[in-house]
Parts: C-alpha cells; sequence; structure tokens
C-alpha cells in the first residue's frame, strides 16, 4: 500500500479511542503489567505515544515543509514517559493522549499536504534522510506497533494459564502460526 493521508487518517485519528475502549478503567493488574525485565507495560506505552505526539510528529511535519536551511530533528527521547508519567492515572494519560492527538489531526489536516510536500526531505540524527512520506507512515505504524505490543504484552499474563492453547496463540509464544503448525 502506497501512503495516502486520507487512509492514514483512518488509523491515526482512531488510535486514542482503540486505546481507551481498550485500558479506560481497568485494573492495574492489566495495564501495569509487562513481559518481565526493562520491557513496558501498556501504561509504558501510552505514557510513550502521549510524549511523541506532544513532542515530535508534528515539530518534526513542520520541520520538514519549512525554508529552513538547516533540518535536522532533535533526537527523540524515547524513555521521557518514565519521569512524565510519574504520579498519572492511566485515564489522565489517555485524556491526555486524547487532547494532544486531536490537537495534532487538526494541524495535520491544516497543511493541506501536497504530494510534492511528501517527497520534502529532513534530516533524522540516527538514521539520515527521510521525506515526509516517511514520517507519516511511520506515524501510522508507530501506532499500530504499539497497540500490539499492548496486545502481546497483556495476553502474555494468561501465558501459564492458556495451558496447552499456548501452542496455538502465537501473541503469546512469539511463534509465527502455521498450516504446518497447526498439522501437529
Amino acid at each position: 500500500m502506497n501512503y495516502n493521508l486520507p487512509q492514514a487518517l483512518e488509523i491515526i485519528e482512531r488510535t486514542p479511542l482503540v486505546l481507551e475502549m481498550m485500558l479506560k478503567n481497568i485494573s492495574d493488574e492489566w495495564t501495569h503489567c509487562n513481559e518481565g525485565g526493562e520491557t513496558w507495560s501498556a501504561f509504558d506505552i501510552v505514557g510513550h505515544l502521549l510524549h511523541g505526539d506532544v513532542t515530535d510528529w508534528i515539530p518534526r511535519l513542520e520541520m520538514i515543509l519549512s525554508d529552513a536551511e538547516s533540518r535536522v530533528f532533535t533526537k527523540f527521547d524515547r524513555f521521557a514517559q518514565f519521569e512524565e508519567s510519574k504520579g498519572k492515572s492511566m485515564i489522565q494519560l489517555l485524556e491526555e493522549f486524547k487532547h494532544a492527538r486531536a490537537k495534532n489531526m487538526m494541524s495535520l489536516k491544516s497543511k493541506n499536504i501536497t504530494e510534492k510536500d511528501l517527497d520534502k526531505t529532513a534530516t533524522h540524527p540516527s538514521l539520515g534522510e527521510v521525506t515526509l512520506r516517511n514520517l507519516l507512515s511511520t506515524w501510522v505504524a508507530h501506532d499500530l506497533n504499539h497497540i500490539a505490543q499492548i496486545c502481546r504484552v497483556m495476553a502474555k499474563q494468561y501465558k501459564t494459564e492458556v495451558g496447552v492453547w499456548a501452542e496455538y496463540l502465537r501473541i503469546i509464544n512469539n511463534e509465527q502460526l502455521t498450516i504446518n503448525n497447526l498439522q501437529k
């Protein structure tokens, strides 16, 4: 699928609602569990998405569209949520994320981005030259990636409890489910 702004909006506009439906008013045992070690919980992931919406997507978009001679992104702090989310509830994070995303959607739509704009570039501090098309496509994939991560983290909480069915639940065992697996 090639990047298409209206199709991209179908995903990124819905992300706050998807997360709200999944995570609002459920127990901390679900929202604060992780996969062990230094992995992230649903709470951490929502904080990360919020931080990205406040500091990253639109500022980078605006930099790419600007006429500035030097268009180099500032480094994104992928772990800022650990400090910024302290003392907040999941409901607070979801509300803040919903408002930040709504503001970003208004900003994005107001830019009237053209096909020519999608080919404009800036420099990522570690990845090099990127286009606006790359940035906006990544926004969609980033949201979907973290929604899938939340589902995986939560599903793994029942890894032991599902018993023998774990064999068929690739979300729990990280194994690709294929026809061959099913024929065992």
